[in-house]
């Protein structure tokens, strides 16, 4: 593929995420899915990667991974070409409604549409979440080779994920703190 095509391509599935990933960053995981099986540009294990490195990185995640995404498929050109056409959809939608301000504010048609999307958004994020547990505590490929569960869970990321789960809810630790210790721990037990 030419590389005016692959940048013409991103284009089209990085503007369409942007579009319809209602609820924040993680609500692009799904179509980063979606991308990952019909597309080569990227893997699941690259998508898992993407939310390490956007979770730990300043910025929006989803504007974060979709640089990252747009890098692997193309380069430079590529992550700044996915990142202008995710974040367009919503500077046209904002520059609308913010000319429409006053009709859309006290719109009982506007608010019933939102009551409807919230669920929508939490069922795509948990979806998301799903993909990445899947990606970061289960070894497929060993299971289906030995039939053992012990093969199956990659225990140390699960205790990992655990200990820093209660460590939030228990001590309310700041994220950095978080992505800091993980990745410390990550380096010293060889993950």
């Amino acid at each position: 593929m030419s590389q005016v095509l692959l940048l013409a391509a991103l284009a089209w599935e990085f503007f369409k995420t942007g579009l319809f990933s209602v609820g924040g960053g993680l609500a692009t995981l799904p179509f980063l899915y979606e991308i990952s099986d019909k597309t080569s540009w990227f893997s699941h294990a690259d998508i898992a990667d993407m939310i390490a490195i956007s979770e730990s990185t300043p910025g929006a995640l989803g504007i974060n991974m979709s640089t990252y995404a747009g890098y692997l498929a193309a380069g430079i050109h590529g992550g700044v070409w996915a990142t202008l056409s995710l974040v367009l959809p919503s500077v046209i939608i904002i520059v609308i409604i913010a000319h429409f301000l006053e009709k859309f504010r006290d719109s009982t048609l506007v608010k019933n549409a939102f009551y409807g999307l919230r669920p929508a958004s939490i069922a795509l994020i948990t979806v998301a979440g799903i993909n990445v547990a899947k990606t970061a505590i289960l070894n497929i490929p060993a299971f289906q080779a030995t039939h053992q569960i012990g093969d199956l869970l990659l225990w140390k990321q699960i205790v990992l994920g655990v200990g820093i789960f209660l460590a939030n809810r228990k001590l309310k630790l700041h994220p950095i703190f978080s992505i800091v210790a993980a990745a410390i721990i990550g380096i010293v037990c060889k993950f």
